[in-house]
């Protein structure tokens, strides 16, 4: 690989551009498209471009993760506590799914409670303390996979402004509120996503997530669909190998999660505003949940097939952001629990954006606003009847991160169609891209 340099920096605070070349190995290609790699790159430039905009980046993240910090160690984590409740009852007899742990059954399989019985003779501050900050660390780590899958390098300090911007979200704040898994998971997809974009062997990652929580298993379909099938063997293998081992920890819980419950959403409250799936939406605006007919089946189908679809498409071009970030915002909105803290995807779909034209980003930047503010909170969800039914602007405010969704589904499908690879053209969009790091 040839490497032309640009100006040697003159002193420690100088930003240099390095140029990758245009032919790189298959096997090592950034998965991207020239010009939206290019733009994606000069906006993390700006972040950089000067000594305070790094000083000012690094300050950022710096005060919310002293927030993390603070947080970690005064409070206890709704969530998280129930979380290692379940590492305390998975071992005995069914207890995990015959008993509600702080007025809330545990939803999860019982691998995912597993996981959380070696951290139960931890001291809880530290547990806490050690979790909030991993999540961090696993959010940066997600933001720096996405900005690669978009083929950018990103310098220490664009990644240092990203993950301060993207903290601000609320799946991102509300997931370290509640002490929730789902960064973890999002991390998890992405790694294997990033080595599936530059051919290597993955599927663990994608195959661990699922076991923890079932929704990730859509991206089993995507690599099947996309014909990585060693990659979707080995993500199945792998979801299988968790089950059993959830199966030898505590036998009666697992008979009785995988034969009456992990498809039962009446433990939950699916109407809670904090619900943003379709079936969510369908319930509040219908009037309950016994509204919902077995017509929504088809409801769901219809755009898991389209949202994955896009994705194949997008993954035919050498787009593996693209086609990862349209099928966790498929994921969203075909199952029927999506809590507000679930949509971590909103950041790899941002990115998607900014790699775009000025509508595009326009529309990134109204995205990141919504997803910031999350109106949805400020509509009725005390549990009366003025949630259910349909009441204009304030009905499609409580539904804000589907109907997000939902858009940005529409916006890829029209984006995947109109690039798409023309009859006969093997020619891949990796071999002519080109990637731009900003060395500090």
């Amino acid at each position: 690989m040839n490497r032309v340099s640009a100006l040697p920096p003159a002193r420690a605070a100088t930003v240099s551009v390095a140029y990758v070349a245009a032919e790189p190995p298959p096997s090592q290609a950034q998965p991207s498209e020239p010009k939206s790699a290019e733009a994606l790159s000069r906006l993390l430039d700006l972040m950089a471009a000067t000594s305070r905009a790094r000083e000012l980046a690094y300050a950022v993240a710096g005060v919310e993760v002293a927030v993390v910090i603070g947080f970690a160690i005064v409070y206890r984590p709704f969530d998280l506590n129930i979380y290692l409740w379940g590492g305390h009852a998975v071992t005995e007899a069914s207890r995990l799914y015959l008993v509600q742990a702080h007025a809330n059954w545990f939803t999860y399989p019982p691998f995912a409670a597993s996981l959380f019985a070696p951290l139960t003779v931890v001291p809880t501050v530290m547990v806490v303390l050690a979790w909030e900050l991993a999540t961090v660390a696993a959010f940066a780590w997600a933001c720096v996979l996405s900005l690669k899958l978009a083929g950018c390098r990103p310098s220490t300090a664009a990644v240092a402004a990203v993950t301060g911007a993207g903290l601000a979200l609320e799946p991102v704040y509300h997931t370290l509120f509640l002490g929730q898994v789902n960064v973890f998971l999002l991390a998890m997809v992405l790694a294997d996503i990033w080595r599936v974009a530059r051919g290597k062997r993955a599927g663990i990652g994608i195959g661990l997530a699922a076991a923890i929580k079932l929704t990730p298993a859509i991206f089993i379909v995507l690599l099947l669909l996309t014909r990585k099938t060693k990659d979707a063997l080995i993500a199945a293998g792998t979801f299988a190998a968790c089950a059993v081992t959830g199966y030898l920890v505590d036998p009666s819980a697992s008979r009785l999660y995988w034969t009456r419950l992990f498809y039962d959403t009446s433990r939950v409250r699916v109407t809670y505003i904090s619900n943003q799936s379709l079936d969510a939406a369908a319930a509040r605006i219908l009037g309950g949940v016994s509204h919902v007919g077995t017509w929504y089946i088809a409801v769901a189908v219809i755009v898991g097939a389209a949202g994955l679809a896009v994705a194949v498409l997008l993954a035919g071009r050498d787009d593996w952001l693209g086609a990862a970030a349209v099928t966790g915002t498929t994921g969203l909105l075909i199952s029927p629990v999506s809590w507000t803290h679930h949509w971590v995807w909103i950041m790899p779909a941002l990115i998607v954006l900014l790699r775009g034209g000025t509508a595009s980003r326009v529309a990134a930047a109204s995205g990141y606003v919504l997803f910031v503010l999350a109106p949805m909170w400020w509509t009725p969800h005390a549990g009366g009847n003025s949630e259910y039914g349909f009441h204009g602007l304030t009905t499609l405010t409580a539904n804000c991160f589907m109907l997000a969704g939902i858009g940005f589904l529409a916006a890829m499908a029209c984006y995947a169609w109109r690039t798409r690879r023309q009859p006969g053209d093997g020619t891949s969009v990796v071999a002519t891209s080109r990637s731009r790091r900003v060395e500090l």
